[in-house]
């Protein structure tokens, strides 16, 4: 089993970035995609971006395409997402979780997700 821990958020204005991380422990790690999901309060789970196994291919969530990198790190298990430009509605709690479904976009194609990092942007 996989255990997925995101770190790296925190309270920030509005136009700042920051780099959240995905450390991954256990197996399997290899051959699998990570994605990035987050939630706002009284609001449903929704995707933020997806990285392939190899890291060779990505998918962004409309609202955070040109604003946000995802990268990997298979050698240390570490999955990135650097988030420019943070708007106040990009506050929520960020998720990691590994991809097991076609739906990408679905929550439900993915395990193991983490605890979860707050992320908060003021205007």
């Amino acid at each position: 089993q996989v255990q997925l821990a995101e770190s790296g958020g925190g309270l920030v204005q509005a136009g700042d970035s920051l780099r959240l991380s995905c450390a991954a422990a256990g197996r399997p790690w290899s051959g699998y995609g990570i994605g990035w999901f987050r939630q706002a309060p009284g609001k449903e789970r929704e995707f933020v971006a997806l990285i392939s196994s190899s890291g060779s291919s990505t998918n962004y969530a409309d609202s955070v395409k040109g604003r946000f990198t995802i990268s990997r790190d298979n050698d240390v298990k570490m999955v990135y997402l650097q988030m420019n430009s943070l708007k106040p509605e990009d506050t929520a709690v960020y998720y990691c979780a590994q991809r097991i479904g076609s739906n990408y976009m679905s929550p439900d194609a993915y395990r193991y997700f983490g605890q979860g990092t707050q992320v908060t942007v003021s205007s």
